[in-house]
């Protein structure tokens, strides 16, 4: 594939930032900076810049418009910021030997954004035949089919919140933000018009105070829309509006990931599963043989999210505990997570 040469003017004319974000990951496997890692991002994860942050104000987000954190940061990654022509033309190197496998565009909200991720599609789409993932705010399914035209392939839309009370608090108007519950499902069954089921997807964070019972419910809820839900662990980040609030027991999250996974890959659903008075799960409705051979795969214990995105210690630190996976588990890791299902 011919490379795209780019300069300041066709920068302007294309209406593209000429700076981005890039995970710190991402940026020493695309050779940006130096540095070792213990598990290499199998996805190039961008970030819009702009100057100042976001013009939603989530509770649990660095980028949130009141937020006293880092400019730099998104849940505990830092995220540097590059010359745009730079990343593209290391997208390119390393997309042809399989190194990096996926692009995500993380956007900001705040006027231009769209108009950026869609030259910045293009863009990418001319430096590299790999697929583009957004997690965006679209406004309208116009929006959609533009990105789709531009070659995005898979678009997230976050929930963030398992119930409208939770997502009032923390993303809605309440905490002084944009969004509406209801108005994000309605842009979920929207996307899935434009880019089919299977290619949409949403961010689910446990964590923010719903019970287990509440957060499968919202998982089945998306799966039946065609939605590939996503799950992350609450992440407490100094400066944000819950930097006080606990991460979520790692007990809670193990069996919300194994409902996830059985509930996606519709080996169960919520209607078979027991809940006791706290709304926490008892049973998964199905034969335990079978649900050990499950467990034993590890594979419910790893990053969920679109292809090839293993968002390597995005909710933890390297030494643990690892929330979401992004490798293949260990017999001891396994051992663990079993235990930690509490399974009786």
């Amino acid at each position: 594939m011919p490379k795209a040469h780019m300069n300041v003017k066709s920068l302007v004319a294309a209406k593209i930032p000429e700076v981005i974000r890039v995970s710190l990951g991402s940026a020493i496997v695309l050779g940006l900076i130096d540095g070792r890692l213990d598990a290499k991002p199998t996805t190039a994860y961008l970030m819009t810049y702009r100057r100042g942050k976001c013009l939603a104000n989530c509770g649990f987000c660095p980028q949130a418009r009141e937020s006293r954190s880092r400019a730099d940061m998104l849940s505990r990654v830092s995220w540097p910021a590059f010359r745009i022509k730079r990343v593209l033309d290391k997208i390119e190197a390393i997309a042809r030997n399989g190194c990096v496998r996926r692009v995500c565009i993380q956007a900001l909200n705040y006027p231009q954004v769209h108009t950026h991720i869609q030259s910045l599609a293009r863009e990418i789409s001319k430096h590299a035949n790999v697929p583009i993932s957004v997690s965006c705010q679209p406004l309208n399914p116009k929006n959609m089919r533009l990105l789709a035209e531009a070659g995005v392939e898979r678009i997230g839309i976050p929930l963030d919140a398992a119930t409208p009370e939770i997502f009032d608090k923390v993303k809605g108007a309440s905490a002084g933000g944009p969004y509406d519950m209801e108005r994000q499902l309605e842009l979920l069954k929207d996307a899935v018009k434009v880019f089919g089921e299977g290619k949409v997807s949403t961010h689910l964070i446990v964590g923010l105070g719903e019970s287990e019972r509440e957060m499968v419910e919202m998982i089945q809820k998306c799966v039946d829309m065609g939605v590939l839900p996503a799950l992350f662990a609450f992440t407490p980040i100094a400066g944000t509006a819950l930097e006080n609030l606990k991460q979520p027991p790692i007990q809670q999250y193990r069996r919300i990931q194994l409902a996830r996974h059985l509930i996606f890959h519709k080996i169960s659903r919520i209607e078979a599963m027991t809940f006791d008075k706290n709304g926490r799960i008892k049973s998964f409705g199905m034969n335990k043989q079978v649900l050990r051979q499950i467990v034993d795969s590890g594979e419910p214990f790893r990053t969920s999210g679109c292809p090839d995105c293993n968002r390597p210690y995005y909710n933890e630190k390297p030494g643990g505990p690892i929330y979401n996976y992004p490798r293949p588990l260990s017999r001891e890791e396994i051992a663990k997570a079993f235990e930690d299902l509490a399974l009786t």
